[in-house]
Formats: C-alpha cells, structure tokens, sequence
C-alpha cells in the first residue's frame, strides 16, 4: 500500500471534528468534563489549524488525517491521528508515526485515551513510554531519541 500525503483544507474540517467526536463519545468519561465545551474547543481549534492536518492517502484513496507540529514548550507532537475504520489495521497508522519520529527532533510526544488499548499498544510497540496520566482519561506518551 503506497501512501501519499496532502495539506487539509476547510473541506476537511467536519470530517476530522467526526471522527475527533467519536473517538471522545468512545474513550472519554463524560460525567467528568463539559461535553458541548469540549465540543467547541475542538470545532475552534480544527477551524485555527485545519491547514496544519495533513490527509493520508492510500493507494490514492482518503484514509485519514494528522497533525503534527511543536507545541508551545518546543515538543514535537503528533495532536491527532485518525485513520478511517476501513482503513485500520493494515500498517497505515504505524507508517505515519514512523514519518512523525523522522522528523521529529529529540522527542516526540502525544496524548492517548488511556481506555484506547489498541493505540496505546500501537504507540508502545513503536518505542513510545507512558511518561504521565492526565486526569482519569488521558496518558501522555513520548517517544525519546
């Protein structure tokens, strides 16, 4: 499967916010937080930084979207990383972290609901380290050079 990459546009805003949405309506305990404020903090931030996603494609195919940048303390990290349902489990996910590592500096970092056993496996298998958990739900993993 040959992978190719392109910039996200506004086009792409409702398909992430989608499956941004499904991914917290699966992993996150919503007794603890405001849902409909996590909601627009997300719908805010895709709006901000849409052009900071990139698509992948499979075989010239859509099969998902990341973000990778450095955040305010300098790290480099991979924000959000969805590939759609059809796509998963083929080695898509895996590629495009190992692009993430290449390019990354010393560090890498990301957060993983901690109830996202299969991700979190993911990243562990690729050299990542539960550094800390964020609240109840969230581990933050890095991936150290």
């Amino acid at each position: 499967m040959i992978l190719t990459y392109e910039k996200a546009s506004a086009a792409d805003i409702e398909s992430v916010y989608g499956l941004c949405k499904k991914l917290i309506n699966a992993y996150e305990d919503k007794s603890l937080i405001d849902y409909e404020k996590v909601l627009r903090w997300v719908k805010n931030k895709l709006n901000d930084s849409i052009d900071e996603y990139t698509v992948v494609y499979a075989d010239g195919t859509k099969a998902g979207y990341y973000h990778f940048f450095k955040n305010d303390d300098g790290i480099d990290e991979l924000d959000d990383l969805y590939i759609f349902t059809e796509f998963q489990n083929k080695g898509i996910g895996t590629q495009v972290i190992k692009k993430c590592i290449a390019s990354s500096g010393s560090e890498l970092m990301l957060y993983v609901f901690i109830k996202n056993e299969g991700a979190v496996s993911l990243y562990e298998r690729l050299g990542f380290k539960i550094e800390k958990c964020v609240g109840s739900t969230r581990y933050i993993m890095k991936y150290k050079k």
